[in-house]
């Protein structure tokens, strides 16, 4: 058990921000390391990444915390709360929820590659906190390495003060330990009321198979004690602290208090996290708080996809493992949905294309299913010509034309570094997804700093494997929402056989409604196994039908047994062929394969 002495003023929270594969994961190991946190038998890579897939994939998905006692160069003792957080674009929000819950920030940048558009958009959440941020130059011992250049990229595209800086390289400790004497002299302790009501603030929840679920929360005023009567202010449920324990990669470290300042787990027995949303508010129940900690948004989806199970009857079996699944990703919405291509299944909402990626692997591998996933699409707003403005998540669910007056979709402001070499290849590729140039600036010779309102269908799908191959790789990206706007949109409807396939419906700019359903009809049209019977694939805007192929019958020759004679028995026999083909025409059923429903992915935008 773990008691508390430590004073306010000997407690630091910071977070540590970055462009993704920049060694946030790698400099925390050090940190880890540096202040004994971990034996170094139980040490491993990537301490803090808890899960298999992001050890195999090199990427933080969910942010992590570990509380780690530093004895200073002066002889003081501290507390360090050291927050991991994720770089890449789609899971951002755990980035803003780590950093509402720090004083401080470690901005990482690789002394090789630079300042990134994700280096930029996370100083701008921090300064948005009015959190002390350190500059940290990582990798200094690559043979590539100019950290002097890039505090210069820092100071000209940032506008950061870059004075007092630190130089390490997280691979082989060098600086580390003085980059934590500078994390105990720069960042701020933490204000708060310790005599105050208590108020804490949920930045993370899970569901532990044993200990229910758990909220990981920062302290603000008051204190959290064992035993005592919580409020969760939005809901007004009231429950008792069963457990505290501070958090440790290896295993959490019991504790009877957590205090003002603090960061700590907070073990309630219920048996969902529903009741524990992250951003929410947590009280005394006897003695609440006035106000509850605002300025914090909770996760909203921006990518929502059909995910059916291949054996139709496993429905249940997937409800279950989204159910398990929401427990540990909060941020994942769902609701049933059926689709006559593909049975039941359910409509799920993402942050983003990798969140869509990662949630699928982690329901096919852990939980033991083979699914498949429809195209994924974003909400747009419809406003009727009765007046009314409805949300729209699935292409198929759009009101009939007539009734339509117009359609919005959502916009995103792009901030994308590109080198000059690149530069023309970019702008082709934004211009080509109905980007809207805001802003260009260069950074130095070699670099420039585009900003590009874009609308957010257009980067769904495949947008950054487009940036990124004609680029070579050196171009980053990241993204904001900034609402919806009106343009000309139009449901694209596929129909095989005469019968529109509903999994298949997308939602286009009408300039490219015609090369999309050509594109889209050649496609289907190698992938849809020929019949005894020629079927029709075509292309549809309401009933207008705007692309057509066939996919030519199986031949059989029916004529091979005639040797010769009249030609009226060999038409006879064609004439019959003909009639058996248009009656099986008529009541056949046409099964489209699983990879046509991905086929809508791999299109050319």
């Amino acid at each position: 058990m773990a008691e508390n002495n430590f004073p306010q003023s000997h407690i630091r929270n910071f977070s540590i921000i970055a462009h993704i594969d920049h060694g946030k994961s790698t400099l925390a190991d050090r940190i880890i390391q540096e202040c004994n946190a971990v034996s170094e038998r139980k040490m491993s890579s990537q301490v803090m990444d808890t899960m298999d897939i992001e050890k195999e994939r090199g990427i933080t998905i969910k942010a992590q915390s570990v509380r780690l006692d530093y004895v200073a160069n002066n002889g003081e003792h501290y507390v360090l709360n050291l927050i991991d957080t994720p770089g890449h674009v789609d899971f951002s929000y755990e980035v803003s929820r780590s950093l509402a819950s720090s004083e401080g920030a470690l901005l990482i940048i690789d002394a090789a590659q630079g300042v990134e558009a994700q280096t930029i958009a996370n100083v701008y959440i921090a300064l948005e906190n009015d959190l002390e941020l350190i500059p940290v130059v990582n990798k200094i011992d690559l043979p590539a390495a100019e950290p002097e250049r890039v505090l210069e990229e820092v100071e000209d595209a940032i506008g950061l003060d870059c004075t007092e800086h630190s130089l390490v390289s997280a691979k082989t400790g060098l600086g580390v330990p003085e980059l934590i004497e500078a994390i105990v002299e720069r960042i701020p302790a933490p204000n708060g009321d310790e005599n105050a009501p208590t108020k804490a603030l949920i930045y993370d929840s899970w569901f532990d198979n044993y200990l229910g679920a758990l909220a990981l929360v920062r302290v603000y005023d008051g204190s959290i004690e064992k035993g005592q009567k919580i409020q969760i202010m939005s809901t007004k449920e009231e429950h008792v602290v069963l457990d505290l324990m501070y958090p440790n990669p290896i295993a959490p470290i019991k504790s009877s208090k957590i205090n003002t300042g603090e960061i700590g787990i907070v073990v309630t027995g219920l048996k969902s996290v529903d009741g524990l949303q992250v951003g929410d508010t947590v009280t005394d129940a006897k003695n609440p708080t006035a106000e509850s900690i605002d300025g914090f948004e909770s996760a909203k989806p921006f990518v929502f996809a059909g995910i059916y199970p291949i054996e139709t009857d496993r429905f249940e079996d997937l409800r279950d493992a989204l159910d398990k699944l929401k427990l540990n990703d909060s941020s994942i919405t769902y609701e049933p949905e059926s689709s006559l291509a593909l049975g039941s299944g359910f409509r799920v909402g993402f942050l983003g294309m990798l969140h869509m990626e990662v949630v699928k692997e982690r329901l096919e591998r852990e939980f033991n299913l083979e699914l498949i996933a429809s195209a994924p699409t974003v909400i747009y707003e419809v406003a009727l010509t009765n007046g009314e403005r409805i949300e729209i998540q699935n292409p198929y669910d759009m009101p009939e034309v007539q009734k339509i007056d117009t359609i919005y979709e959502p916009y995103i402001k792009a901030t994308i570094l590109v080198p000059n070499d690149y530069l023309g290849n970019v702008i082709k590729l934004l211009n080509d997804r109905r980007g809207i140039q805001v802003k260009m600036d260069y950074i130095n010779a070699e670099r420039v700093l585009l900003e590009y309102d874009l609308p957010m269908n257009e980067i769904v799908l495949d947008f950054y494997d487009k940036l990124k191959s004609t680029t070579k790789g050196y171009a980053s990206f990241d993204y904001e929402p900034i609402g919806f706007r009106a343009g000309d949109l139009v449901k694209l409807d596929i129909r095989v056989a005469g019968e529109v396939v509903d999994a298949l419906s997308i939602i286009v700019p009408r300039e490219k409604a015609r090369s999309r359903g050509l594109a889209f009809v050649k496609s289907l049209k190698e992938l849809i196994p020929r019949q005894l019977f020629e079927v029709a694939l075509q292309a549809s805007i309401g009933n207008e039908i705007i692309a057509r192929t066939n996919v030519k019958s199986t031949g059989k020759n029916v004529t091979a047994k005639c040797y010769g004679g009249d030609i009226t028995r060999k038409r006879k026999l064609l004439e019959k062929q003909k009639a058996g083909k248009k009656r099986m025409k008529a009541i056949g059923k046409v099964n489209v394969p699983q990879e046509a429903f991905m086929a809508v992915l791999k299109l050319d935008n």
